[in-house]
């Protein structure tokens, strides 16, 4: 009982990983004084194992009333961080020909968040800030044809599984397979059905793996 009631838990699992993408597709600005700070991806929806670029934006105000102009030479006196998790990695920012607009060359190895620390000054002004970015996607958002025929074919070898082991499992409970006294075909059966939830929970966790 034990071991179906694990084949079950690892379908429900299954079936809740389907569809939790939620896609969020906007650069994040912050202000320092009177400079904006936008930070994001260069290609979005950012793909996990996918080269990208980080990207940076910084204006002040410009001459007239309600106009910006890039500043040039930022990363001059600025350190650029990107963090995962507890991961950190110091990252190299190039300048974009237009004024004010810098990237760096990443391969982003893992989905979900990721976020941009600047530390340094901007003209004097002293710089601060962390920054989230996009989460990065697993690459079914790219994946075309999709891939789903073939989950569905995991998942309907696990619930094979699981109804062959739950089948064997009725057979005992009501005598049709019987146990000698010696324990030796109880105990040949117990490994049994632990294998077949064991293969269950494997080709649970190969359909989950492949939707990511």
């Amino acid at each position: 009982m034990i071991a179906v009631n694990i084949a079950i838990f690892g379908v429900i699992c299954l079936l809740f990983s389907v569809g939790m993408i939620a896609p969020s597709f906007a650069h994040t600005t912050v202000h320092v004084e009177q400079y904006a700070i936008e930070a994001g991806w260069g290609i979005e929806p950012p793909v996990v194992g996918i080269r990208n670029d980080l990207v940076f934006k910084i204006t002040e105000p410009g001459e007239t009333e309600g106009s910006h102009k890039g500043v040039t030479s930022v990363f001059r006196d600025i350190g650029a961080t990107v963090m995962f998790g507890g991961a950190t990695k110091k990252i190299e920012i190039n300048s974009d020909p237009r004024p004010g607009y810098y990237f760096s060359p990443i391969i982003p190895t893992k989905t979900g968040s990721y976020m941009v620390e600047l530390k340094g000054e901007i003209q004097g002004t002293p710089i601060d800030v962390k920054i989230p970015v996009e989460d990065v996607e697993p690459t079914a958002v790219l994946d075309f044809p999709p891939t789903s025929s073939e989950g569905a074919a995991d998942v309907a070898a696990l619930k094979n599984a699981i109804s062959s082991l739950q089948q064997d499992v009725s057979k005992l409970k009501s005598g049709e397979t019987s146990v000698s006294s010696d324990g030796g075909e109880a105990y040949d059966f117990a490994i049994f059905g632990l294998s077949i939830a064991a293969a269950a929970i494997i080709l649970a966790i190969i359909a989950l793996v492949k939707r990511k």
